[in-house]
This record gives structure tokens, sequence and C-alpha cells, in this order.
């Protein structure tokens, strides 16, 4: 499995319409399971290498249509590692006091600190992916921020935050099966939104914003990565290597403060 094939290259020439909604990677679940475990384990020591580091910090933003899996994808990336370092950010309906800011002022506000990594459930993109559909404001006030938020981003990467992007690409079908499931089964209905089927009614307005968003804003230093999120398995092992690589990518180390045991009487 090469998680390349999912990187976004050329943004002026993606169409969401050519990218699948479900792959088959790997021989079988047992084999996707089976290296989902091995780099969930490997992240686990990095994490805390990056933390003992405190130098650099990692954001994970996970974007995608309700129900592409984006709580369970974190917890697999993460399946092994204490909590120590690792935040997850939750972007909801703003409140009165952020919607008294500039739409990216509650999102700078809860970027990875240095030795942090950080997940975004949800993001910054709602502001030109939901905010545009449901035309929440003024369509020329929503153009200037894919050039804002290339500009954030970058600001990001120049003060040691690297920034991986995942667009969680799921079917109209895969959607509907997976909302029916939350209303059938009696554990998983705390988790429907009726307001769920109102996005899902402007399906083509949301999938037509996606493909703008990833071609305005996938970028040399923060590109996007559309990840086929039919298969929860497949999708989970994808996003969980890619993680895994970034952070041996970044080799993380810890540092030597000079300590040694001759130096202390400890007794």
């Amino acid at each position: 499995m090469n998680t390349s094939d999912y990187l976004i290259t050329d943004p002026a020439a993606f169409r969401l319409a050519d990218h699948p909604t479900r792959v088959n990677v790997y021989a079988d679940k047992s084999a996707a399971r089976a290296g989902l475990k091995s780099d969930a384990k490997k992240i686990r020591d990095l994490s805390h290498k990056l933390y003992g580091e405190a130098q650099r910090s990692l954001l994970i933003v996970l974007q995608g249509m309700d129900t592409s899996g984006k709580d369970s994808t974190t917890e697999a990336i993460f399946a092994y590692t204490p909590p120590l370092n690792v935040k997850v950010a939750a972007f909801k309906s703003p409140t009165k006091t952020e919607l008294a800011h500039d739409y990216l002022w509650r999102v700078h506000n809860v970027c990875p600190a240095k030795g942090e990594i950080t997940v975004f459930n949800r993001s910054h993109y709602e502001d030109v992916l939901v905010v545009k559909v449901r035309e929440f404001a003024p369509a020329d006030a929503v153009e200037k921020r894919y050039a804002q938020i290339n500009d954030f981003e970058r600001h990001l990467t120049e003060n040691g935050t690297t920034i991986l992007k995942f667009m969680l690409n799921i079917s109209y079908d895969a959607q509907g099966e997976r909302l029916r499931s939350r209303l059938e089964v009696p554990g998983k209905r705390w988790k429907f939104n009726p307001g769920d089927l109102e996005d899902r009614k402007l399906w083509p307005d949301f999938m037509n914003a996606y493909e703008t968003m990833v071609q305005r804003t996938s970028s040399e230093h923060a590109p996007w990565h559309v990840i086929p999120s039919d298969s929860r398995t497949a999708r989970k092992a994808i996003i969980t290597a890619k993680v895994r690589e970034t952070l041996e990518a970044m080799k993380p180390a810890y540092p030597d403060p000079g300590y040694r045991l001759d130096d202390f009487d400890i007794g």
C-alpha cells in the first residue's frame, strides 16, 4: 500500500469523480488490521519522542461528510498512544464569542503547541464547505477564504507545525447505510442528528464545494490526501500509515540535557 497514491499533486487537475470511495489495497481485513496495529504502535513511540523534543508539532485535519469516520479514524491512529500530548479539537457551530472574531480565531486558538499532536475533527474548512453551501456568508467573503486559509497554513508550517490534511471520501450510498445504522442500533442513536439529512439533500452541492476546496487549498506546504472511506478498515489503515510515515520523516528525538548518573548523589 502506497500512501502517495492518495496525495493530490496537481490541484488544478483535481476532479473528485476521479477518486474512488473504495479500494482494495490489502489482501483482506486481517492484513489491514495487522498493518494498522503495527503503525499505531510505532506512532506511540514517535509521539512520545516529539513530546520530549518539544520543538515541533503535528496537525492532522480530518474533513468529511457526516458518517465518513472522523472519530473512529482518530481512535485508530492513537490506539496505543497515551493522551500525554495528543489533543482533539471538534468544530461545531461557532459560539457567540467566536462569531465576534474572525473565522480563523477559534482555529488558531487550538493549534498544537510545540511537542503536541492535534487532530481537527472537522476544521477551518467548514468555512468554505457548509458556510458556502448553506450560504451562511456572502459568496465574495467565502471566495477570499481560500487564499486566507493557504496563508494561515503557511504561517503554521513556517513556525514548526507539520500539517496533514485528509478528505474522507465517502459515497452517497455508504453514508445512507451508516445513517440507517445509527437509527437501527440503540447504542448509535445518540450520534444521529436530523440535520444530517438536510445536508444529505444537498449532496451534489457539497461534493462541488469539496472539489473546489481541494483545488484551491492543496498546497506544497499543506497538500490534501483524498482517502477512500467506504471501507472503515482500509480508511483507518491508510491514514494511520501516512501519520506514521510523516512522524518518521520528522525524525523526532529525545533531547540530551547532559545529565549523567555520576553527576548526582541519588543514594
